[in-house]
């Protein structure tokens, strides 16, 4: 199965740093303020893996009204913030990749997120080791977020490996369905999220722990 693997892309928030219910919460919060009441279980469910504009867009639309003009940049503001203080990589995800890398299989991020927010995680986690500037993709940089498949395409063609060939980490049923419309393995990470839901978009494999990676893949054990 892993005979021809070139390339393992990682997703960012949820896979490699423990991000989601920091963002959701504040999110959450946030939308309360403006008079829409959201829980964190709510806002993970509407709103976990959008895009930043189709969150306020989604938003809106229940809320009835406009957000304010600067809304988004407040929320990405009290979000870094919250990541400054409590940010952690998911546990077992620098052993696990720095197993992979070791092993001599190439790694790259790709994440729903702006580049500056990939940067901002992975530099408070310590995730950076191990992912240059150069294997790091948002979709912020192709003409269309998950679930289409442009930034996995993209992330493949600048790592100059063909989409057969990468398996994807996703935790999100978007990411899984970007990763099988690009035409690559996918992955499904349920440690933190709904396992039936990650099968149904298509994953080929569910793991319930970053740890089970490396066994998955055939290496030696961590």
């Amino acid at each position: 199965m892993w005979r021809d693997l070139q390339l393992i892309i990682f997703d960012c928030d949820g896979v490699l740093v423990d991000s989601e219910t920091i963002s959701n919460r504040v999110l959450a919060e946030m939308l309360s303020n403006e008079g829409l009441p959201t829980t964190l279980m709510q806002s993970r469910r509407e709103y976990q893996g959008m895009l930043l504009a189709d969150i306020r867009t989604r938003a809106e639309e229940q809320l009835g009204r406009s957000l304010p003009e600067d809304w988004l940049a407040r929320y990405e503001t009290e979000r870094d913030a919250a990541f400054n203080r409590e940010l952690e990589p998911v546990a077992g995800a620098i052993e696990t990749v720095g197993h992979v890398v070791a092993a001599g299989i190439p790694v790259c991020v790709a994440s729903q997120g702006k580049l500056t927010k990939i940067k901002r995680s992975l530099d408070l986690t310590g995730l950076d080791r191990f992912f240059p500037e150069t294997a790091r993709f948002s979709s912020y940089s192709v003409a269309n977020g998950k679930p289409a498949p442009d930034v996995f395409l993209h992330a493949a063609s600048s790592m100059g490996t063909e989409p057969p060939d990468c398996v994807v980490v996703e935790n999100t049923p978007s990411g899984i369905t970007a990763a099988v419309l690009a035409g690559m393995c996918a992955l499904g990470l349920a440690a933190d999220s709904d396992e039936h839901a990650l099968r149904e978009a298509g994953s080929t494999e569910i793991l319930r722990s970053l740890d089970e990676l490396p066994r998955l893949l055939g290496l030696e054990p961590l």
